[in-house]
């Protein structure tokens, strides 16, 4: 696919002949997109998405109905980092389609950036910006050319378009790599090119839609330098689902959806300070025996499991819990190889809420021993620094 050659620019004057070309439809949106009249300033809502009870439902097997989203009551304030954390299947894209006007709510409603969502589709679509989960970048198109194309779909004039592009590209840190094809580029910096196209028409709102999914860590970890420094910088509204537990900390706050509702809204902190308990795990020569060892000096209402990652239980501040636990093992003949305590993570907050891990989402299936970036330091190098780095 290649762009046409030989366009001028033309000064922009208020008043331009009918058939001129920067303001010919492109035949992919609706003219009244391309040639509205200047907006008048409108002071901005108390919160940059707000829905009240939004059910989206669709016909089912068997005559059935399948509810994708069930009652939904969230605001998000301005300038927010906000993030949908919850498995596949709960009902976060279906979420985002319906406040970006995609899809019509089978019940409730929503506003987005001001604006109706069923009442004012158009508006909603013209003031919000959206990355998918899927790319839909031209692999032959140079990373300017896709930007291009993008803005005049939005309705920018050519210099307007290429201003725009050139703006973006260096937000995205993406400017030496402008003439570049787009599969060049890595994957990391394909999906800041994907945020730098939603950006072009200068959204209120940017919707995330699994933003890093199939990135590596590091990409992953440029992809949120990049989205905090567009918060930072212009103060937008960023809406984000995922899966990824590393990734929901990088927001102010988080709402677990499961099967179509919020089990759990709040700040991460908030939401792992509620669970109280640090996970003690222990790897012993024998766990069969230490399970019952344990068992005679947990507190009588603790829950007490072994398996393949060892011995573990709940307490409050773990760490001093784990020389009197190896004490004890020791005392028994127990060779304790390995013990930690950990702070309870999301995937912890989201077992407590629906007896699934994010990790397995099966039923009755608890989070398994601590998270990989979680200490495992000896009993006796635990014993002498608290249990935690």
């Amino acid at each position: 696919m290649q762009l046409a050659a030989g366009d001028e620019d033309r000064p922009d004057h208020t008043q331009r002949p009918a058939d001129a070309d920067d303001l010919a439809p492109t035949g992919l949106m609706p003219a009244a997109v391309i040639s509205r009249p200047v907006a008048q300033h409108v002071p901005e809502p108390a919160y940059a998405i707000s829905m009240r009870g939004l059910v989206k439902s669709y016909p089912g097997p068997q005559g059935g109905t399948t509810h994708a989203v069930r009652g939904l009551d969230l605001d998000v304030p301005q300038g927010e980092t906000f993030a949908f954390l919850g498995p596949n299947g709960a009902g976060k894209s279906t979420t985002i389609a319906v406040l970006c006007a995609l899809a019509r709510p089978t019940a409730g409603h929503a506003t987005v950036a001001g604006a109706d969502v069923v009442s004012r589709p158009g508006e909603v679509r013209r003031r919000v910006g959206v990355l998918s989960q899927h790319s839909a970048l031209d692999a032959d198109l140079t990373a300017e050319q896709n930007l291009h194309i993008h803005a005049r779909l939005y309705g920018l004039s050519r210099r307007h378009a290429r201003a725009r592009a050139a703006e973006v590209l260096g937000t995205a840190g993406l400017t030496d790599r402008r003439r570049s094809p787009v599969r060049t580029l890595s994957g990391g910096m394909r999906r800041r090119l994907e945020i730098a196209r939603a950006l072009l028409h200068s959204p209120r709102v940017l919707f995330l839609d699994e933003p890093t999914t199939g990135l590596d860590p590091h990409a992953r970890a440029q992809v949120w330098d990049h989205l905090r420094a567009l918060r930072d910088r212009h103060g937008s509204t960023l809406f984000v689902t995922t899966h990824y537990l590393e990734e929901a900390e990088n927001c102010d706050r988080i709402a677990i959806i499961d099967r179509g509702r919020v089990v759990a809204l709040g700040t991460p902190v908030a939401l792992k300070a509620a669970i109280g308990d640090d996970l003690v795990v222990l790897r012993t020569s024998d766990d069969t025996a230490a399970r019952q060892v344990v068992r005679g000096i947990a507190p009588p209402d603790r829950a007490i499991a072994a398996d393949s990652g060892g011995v573990s239980l709940r307490v409050p501040d773990g760490s001093t819990w784990i020389p009197r636990l190896c004490a004890a093992l020791q005392r028994h003949g127990i060779a304790v190889h390995a013990a930690s305590a950990a702070p309870p993570t999301l995937d912890d907050v989201f077992f407590r809420h629906t007896g699934r891990s994010l990790d397995t989402t099966e039923p009755g299936t608890a989070p398994a021993g601590p998270s990989p970036a979680a200490p495992t330091p000896s009993c006796a190098t635990t014993s002498e620094t608290g249990g935690r780095r």
